[in-house]
């Protein structure tokens, strides 16, 4: 199972949960190491339970090309050593393609979770890796029913494809109570309190500062209303400094936060925005209205029964798409398969795909849950 980033581990802690202790399967967890510091892994891994990895492979931050390749240079040797029957690559990072690819090269099946999911924006570097990954995928689990029929279209055959629900999703249930129980909101002075949340990362929002001039007014014009809390990427932090911006009042920059500070912050939100794909599901499944600064989504079920709203990436769309808010709050409404058990229907997957037995009880239950 590989992993290298925030998104992942999420993703690959309610699976390795799943497969634990399950005689007919043997995991082993490579970090790539794309987020290398404490506050963008090591707590992250303590805050889901996360065993440490097996091998970790520390290949840090670089372009594109750089991360890809050395992700590739530094795990086929452990692949080719290992030889594992498949490897699981989770999420739309450069590790997720990176490990596919040499997964595939070596003769590997690879799994790929969450797969299918399109935004049909190629300029998105995250959309380069969803396509390849999916391309040579052997098993592909799906979160949402956009993604099977994206699959399908692209030519993938049905048996390959599974509903499973949202693995993401599983790890906000399980760790619901916990992140209501953190005391962030009293160290940050805003316990019973209305604010927002803010959350940009996207080199398409941060790198020119034409584009992020345009949010960053928008988010000045919410904050005289609305407080907004701003856990900042080590990478937007960078570009905030070198391109010397001055920052709205009311728009409040945070240090990157675990997973379960956030959690509680976001679970109490009044509004989040962001341009995280991830957050727009939890959102949807919190009741939290959320505002995409982005102009498309490949997550659409967010937007379909969920409690997102595409703001699009200039001061007038986000406010005007923050006026539609206030005017009309989505209501909450869970998507299909979105209950906490999408591990558990993973594992029954694998099991059924390699010729294992079942579960009692759960193969039926997918059988009957999934279309």
């Amino acid at each position: 199972m590989v992993a290298g980033a925030r998104p992942n581990f999420m993703k690959i802690a309610p699976l390795m949960k799943a497969l634990a202790g399950d005689p007919h399967f043997e995991t082993i967890l490579i970090h790539t190491g794309q987020h290398y510091d404490d506050n963008m892994s090591g707590q992250f891994f303590r805050d889901l339970g996360i065993p440490d990895p097996q091998y970790h492979l520390e290949v840090g931050s670089g372009s594109h090309a750089q991360q890809t390749a050395e992700i590739m240079r530094r795990i086929e040797p452990v692949l080719d050593q290992l030889r594992p029957t498949a490897v699981i690559v989770v999420g739309d990072v450069n590790s997720t393609a990176a490990a596919a690819m040499v997964a595939k090269k070596l003769g590997i099946d690879v799994v790929h979770a969450e797969a299918g999911l399109r935004s049909f924006d190629r300029s998105m570097p995250e959309e380069i890796n969803r396509i390849v990954t999916d391309a040579i995928a052997d098993l592909l689990l799906v979160t949402e029913e956009s993604g099977r029929t994206n699959l399908l279209r692209e030519g993938v055959a049905a048996d390959r494809i599974h509903l499973v629900g949202n693995l993401m999703i599983d790890s906000l249930q399980q760790h619901l109570e916990r992140a209501r129980s953190s005391d962030i909101a009293d160290k940050l002075g805003v316990r019973g309190r209305s604010y927002g949340v803010v959350t940009l990362h996207r080199p398409a929002n941060v790198d020119e500062p034409e584009g992020l001039g345009e949010i960053l007014g928008a988010l000045g014009a919410i904050a005289e209303t609305l407080p907004l809390l701003w856990p900042v990427h080590p990478r937007t932090r960078a570009r905030l400094a070198n391109q010397d911006i001055s920052l709205p009042a009311g728009l409040r920059l945070l240090e990157p936060l675990g997973y379960l500070d956030f959690l509680s912050l976001e679970a109490n939100a009044k509004l989040v925005l962001t341009d995280s794909g991830g957050i727009q599901e939890e959102t949807t499944v919190l009741g939290v209205d959320c505002l995409t600064l982005r102009d498309n989504t490949e997550r659409p079920v967010t937007i379909e029964l969920g409690t997102n709203r595409l703001a699009g990436t200039k001061r007038t769309t986000i406010l005007a798409a923050w006026e539609h808010t206030k005017r009309s709050p989505r209501k909450k409404q869970i998507p299909p398969l979105w209950d906490g058990r999408a591990g558990e229907r993973s594992r029954e997957v694998l099991r059924q795909f390699y010729g294992r037995p079942a579960s009692k009880g759960s193969l039926q239950e997918h059988r009957l849950a999934a279309p």
